[in-house]
């Protein structure tokens, strides 16, 4: 077994995160105190791509409903334990890993393209890749934002915060976002690193994905807010005036005007993008939101983590049940044309539900076992 140069300090408060997490997020299902992962599913030219539990990249063709390659096994020493969502670009897929390790694969054949680092690992990586022109980003439970070559995994910067980074990076005008456990958030400059403007302070940790909109940036804090800030300076455009009941740990989506954001309190709450008043009562869906959503043309895919998937009309706001899967859900969302696609985590399955029946059009088993 590798010996990774994980301080005490780290160790206890990523610890500490996982067990007063709510029962499930992260791992902790019933009395298990060990992470297992979850990863959404990423869709690139007809195929799903997406982390199994069993710690192995899984690649879907829609049409055929069948996988593309035997599931590759990302790592001979460890079972990868997988939390994000692939990333696509540059012909080759992206993965990261809680073990400490970026992989790139070939999509067509599954090859392993590279790994990084190439030797050892890193600390911890519960973020997501991000692919944006010719590199890779990512957080890592090191405090530290990496940028790799996408096509060689070299590393080409890496920038420092005071803190475990579990956020998932959002680019735009070649700026990268971020949130850290030090409370903080981040943007940085794509081409080196270097901080574009003073981090931004609240009073929790942020672990939720962002969202660019109208040169404004978007996202949850462990404080139970939601933050707009002016995407070129970093100023407060204003702080949501409700207070959630929990953590805000998933990516909020903006429609019409609106921003949608999912809460661990098991709220939805409609914020106005402008203003960052609440539009309607939060829709209270009674189960901990821990899946991030997707947003199709004007509807809002929500799941809850007693397996219900709802969807929100964002032109009129309301809401209904589109189906009741009764399996765990904590793996962001994703959606194409015609299908909303749920990775659930009680009996590993990938399920396609139509967009407006959420009929199950298709299911498959995921686990090995």
């Amino acid at each position: 077994m590798r010996i990774r140069n994980i301080s005490l300090t780290k160790t206890l408060l990523l610890l500490l995160v996982l067990l007063t997490l709510i029962p499930g997020t992260l791992g902790c299902l019933g009395t298990r105190t060990v992470p297992i992962g979850w990863s959404g599913g990423t869709i690139d030219d007809g195929n799903i791509f997406l982390g199994s539990m069993e710690g192995t990249l899984v690649g879907i063709d829609t049409s055929t409903h069948t996988r593309l390659w035997v599931d590759v096994t990302l790592d001979d020493d460890d079972q990868p334990i997988i939390y994000g969502s692939p990333a696509t670009g540059n012909g080759l897929v992206y993965l990261a890993s809680y073990t400490g390790k970026i992989f790139a694969v070939n999509p067509g054949s599954g090859v392993i393209r590279w790994v990084y680092p190439r030797t050892d690992a890193l600390d911890p990586i519960v973020s997501a890749p991000v692919f944006h022109d010719g590199k890779v980003y990512f957080g890592c439970s090191d405090g530290k934002v990496y940028a790799l070559d996408a096509d060689t995994g070299d590393l080409a910067w890496e920038a420092q915060t005071g803190e475990q980074v579990w956020a998932t990076p959002v680019i735009a005008n070649d700026t990268l976002y971020i949130g850290s456990f030090d409370k903080k958030f981040y943007a940085l400059n794509t081409s080196d690193g270097s901080t574009k403007w003073e981090p931004f302070q609240t009073e929790g940790a942020i672990i939720s994905p962002a969202i660019i909109y109208n040169d404004t940036v978007y996202f949850g804090s462990f404080d139970r807010h939601i933050y707009a800030l002016d995407a070129t300076n970093g100023s407060l455009k204003w702080q949501s005036e409700v207070t959630a009941d929990n953590w805000f740990w998933t990516s909020p989506v903006i429609s019409n005007g609106n921003i949608y954001a999912g809460c661990l309190d098991g709220k939805i709450y409609i914020l106005d993008v402008e203003t960052g008043t609440e539009v309607i009562p939060a829709i209270d869906l009674e189960s901990p939101v821990s899946s991030s959503p997707v947003l199709s043309d004007n509807t809002a895919f929500f799941a809850s983590e007693d397996g219900k998937v709802y969807v929100i009309d964002t032109t009129t706001n309301e809401s209904r049940l589109l189906n009741d899967l009764e399996e765990k859900i904590n793996a962001a969302l994703c959606a194409d044309d015609e299908a909303v696609y749920v990775h659930t985590q009680t009996n590993e399955s990938l399920f396609a539900l139509n967009k407006q029946t959420g009929v199950v059009m298709w299911k498959l088993e995921l686990s090995s076992k």
